[in-house]
This record gives structure tokens, sequence and C-alpha cells, in this order.
């Protein structure tokens, strides 16, 4: 027996702990249905701003509505889609380059080759990697014919089919481990900012990407992973403070660091946007989702006040077709 003093409590235990709590609840039967399909754990994470500070047990702050915490929840999730949109661009851009570069400069199986990497990178794991797909239960079709059209070609399949059998991260793990100037060169030339700029931004953008793939809260979290930020810019670049401070609700004071938070990283998103996806409207419908949820803090994402406003921001065009 496990010596944990906290009881299960049914639905209508969970919304009745809510209203004495001081939630509004107009609708118990709706709140119901949302705490069946969402859970009341995962929308704790949630109610926590409508929290009264100080106070040794959770209170609501007066007026707060169910809606309240709803509202933020969906923001949350409609915060991560979009993001997972524009990052599948981005990595599916890392794995083009990736590929491209090593098959003309080492040839389709170069990449066999440990020199062509860093000594520190387990290429020998890698090797491992891409023999377990090929034996997995669910081969990749194009794995197969490759087997079968070259039985006497080398066990792992060519650098662009590889890169495609390796999750984002170890493909940007992998980039972060090529040796030769000629490689990292061509690719620096392609998303105009330097190598080492480009290893943060993609390892960071990889966790982001599992975050959000889990349905991990991405609204008010610090992020272990960080993105650098350039000490050269090479191409448009917004103002980030070192640090925001604000009061929650008009009370207690808040400091935290913009490049822990969201901002940082939706910035380093658009950045390489205007490269892999030039005249996209990505950035618009950011914006247009902080619109639709006005209420939701921009604060607690470390986006500065009027930041849309940034000529970085600005500068992106408003006309354009693309999503």
């Amino acid at each position: 027996m496990s010596d944990f003093p906290k009881p299960s409590k049914t639905i209508p235990e969970q919304i009745e702990l809510l209203s004495e709590r001081g939630l509004d609840i107009p609708d118990r039967e709706r709140a119901h249905r949302y705490l069946a399909n969402i859970s009341y754990h995962r929308l704790s994470a949630y109610m926590r701003p409508f929290y009264q500070p100080g106070l040794p047990e959770h209170r609501f702050v007066s007026d707060t509505q169910f809606d309240d915490i709803l509202d933020l929840y969906i923001f949350d999730r409609e915060l991560r889609l979009l993001l997972l949109d524009a990052i599948e661009r981005l990595e599916v851009a890392l794995r083009a380059q990736l590929a491209n570069t090593l098959a003309e400069h080492h040839g389709p199986h170069g990449y066999l080759e440990p020199s062509v990497f860093d000594d520190r990178y387990d290429h020998a794991c890698l090797l491992k990697r891409l023999d377990r797909a090929a034996h997995g239960r669910e081969v990749e079709a194009f794995l197969t014919h490759y087997r079968e059209k070259y039985p006497a070609a080398p066990n792992q399949p060519p650098i662009w089919m590889a890169v495609e059998l390796l999750t984002f991260g170890q493909v940007s793990k992998l980039f972060a481990n090529l040796r030769l100037p000629e490689d990292t060169q061509r690719i620096e030339q392609h998303f105009r900012w330097r190598f080492p700029v480009l290893c943060s931004w993609f390892r960071s953008l990889s966790d982001l990407r599992n975050l959000c793939a889990h349905h991990s809260r991405v609204w008010n979290r610090e992020f272990g992973s960080r993105p650098e930020i350039p000490r050269k810019i090479v191409a448009p670049w917004p103002e980030i403070p070192q640090r925001l401070t604000s009061s929650s609700r008009g009370c207690t004071e808040q400091t935290i660091t913009p490049q822990r938070r969201l901002y940082m990283q939706v910035v380093v998103i658009e950045s390489l946007m205007q490269v892999v996806s030039p005249g996209s409207r990505w950035a618009d419908r950011l914006s247009g989702l902080f619109a639709r949820h006005p209420s939701v803090s921009r604060f607690h994402m470390g986006f500065p006040e009027q930041w849309d406003a940034d000529r970085f921001w600005s500068a992106v065009p408003r006309n354009a077709t693309n999503g």
C-alpha cells in the first residue's frame, strides 16, 4: 500500500470541489462532459492563473468562470497545432538539406563513413538505428523496394532514405555533428544563419515538437531547451528583452526571461519560415489566434507588449496566399 492521502474523486465531486473553491459553473452538465473528456488533472494546469495568490488552499479569484479556464485550454491546444504546422515544414526542410548536401558531397552512402561526422558522434548507434528500421514490424515501402532492387548494395539505404527513417531529434543531432566546413557552410547559406545557431535552434524545435505532439502545455512553460540568440544578426531579427516584469491580476509582481519562454521559439520559427516558406501567412495566423483569445496572458509566454508592432513581424507580407 502506498502512503498517499489524497483520495480519488468522481466527476460530480470534482465539480462540487471547484464550486466550493469559488469557480462559477452555470452549466454543470456541460462541465461534466468536458471533465470526462479532458480530465480534471489536465485542466488543473490552466486553473492556476485564476487562483488567489498567497492562500494556503486554492481559492478562485472572484467572478472566475469555468469558461475562463476552458478558453485558456482551447487556446493552448490551437497554439500547439499552429506550432506543429510550422515545425513540420522546418523539419522537412532540414531533412532535405542534409540529404542533398551529404549526397552531393559524399555520394549516396557517404554518410556511412565516420569521418564525415564529429568524433564525439555515436556513428555506430546511427547504423544500428537504421538496421532496426529495416527489420522492424512495419518496414517502409521505399526500403523494401531498395533491398529487393539492389541486393548487393549496403544494408543501410542511401542518405535521402536514411533521413526519413530518423526522428526529428535524431536528424537534428546528425546535423549538429557534421564535421566538414563544406557541408555546414552549404546548409548555413540555405538557412541564412551560422551553424552553431542553427544547431541550437533545430535541437530546441525538436523538443518543442515533441511537447506539442504529446499534447503538453506550451502556454506558461519555461523550456529546458533554449534557442541561442545570434551574436551576429545577418537577417531580420526582433528586439528581445532580457527580462519582462508584470503583475499577476494586479497582485504579485513576476519577472520572467523571454529566451526561456515560447516567444523565443516563435521568433526562431518565423525567422526560418521566412526562408523555407517565404510569403507564408503563419505569423498572421499566430496574431489571429491571439485576437480570438484576448484574455490569454501573453506575458506568461514571454511576449513583449506590442510584440507584433516590431519591424520583424510588421514586415511580414500580409497579402500572401501561402498558409
